[in-house]
């Protein structure tokens, strides 16, 4: 087989890296990378554990947490195990909203749903849930639904 002028056999491709496919040429973050480790965080902040002490728990860094969790780097089998168990969830949560079957090639969600997905991920987000969840007088809740909608439309 000729060689190119690389010296390699032309016509021959090796192995491609994690991470690269045919669509994708770059070693990018996957959206089901991104997806899962955004649930991890959202995971992570409502039981209140910080970074630190669920890379302590794994017996890794919390950097290696925060790049879990920004999608830029993908968890093994065994790790994503180990997380849902000290997040208490199973590991399917992690999964949610994840589309699977013939069309997962399809974006894995709209524009609003994803920005939806990251302000619950926030601190901010995650705590206006929890405190919402916390009113029990459906008509409270109701009127806090109005006053927040009055207040984002007089910022439009």
């Amino acid at each position: 087989m000729a060689r190119s002028e690389t010296g390699t056999k032309a016509g021959k491709s090796g192995p491609k890296p994690r991470g690269m496919t045919a669509r994708s040429p770059t070693k990018e973050p996957q959206d089901v990378d991104r997806h899962v480790g955004s649930r991890v965080r959202m995971q992570r902040m409502l039981v209140g554990m910080s970074q630190e002490k669920l890379g302590e728990a794994c017996g890794i860094t919390f950097q290696q947490i925060q790049k879990y969790e920004k999608g830029m780097n993908r968890m093994g089998a065994s790790r994503l195990h180990q997380i849902a168990r000290f997040l208490q969830v199973p590991v399917e949560f992690f999964y949610e909203g994840v589309p699977s079957g013939p069309d997962s090639g399809k974006p894995l969600a709209d524009t609003s749903s994803r920005a939806m997905t990251d302000f619950l991920a926030t601190s901010d987000g995650l705590e206006l849930v929890k405190v919402f969840m916390a009113v029990k007088d459906a008509k409270v809740r109701r009127r806090i639904i109005d006053m927040t909608k009055a207040v984002a439309s007089g910022e439009e």
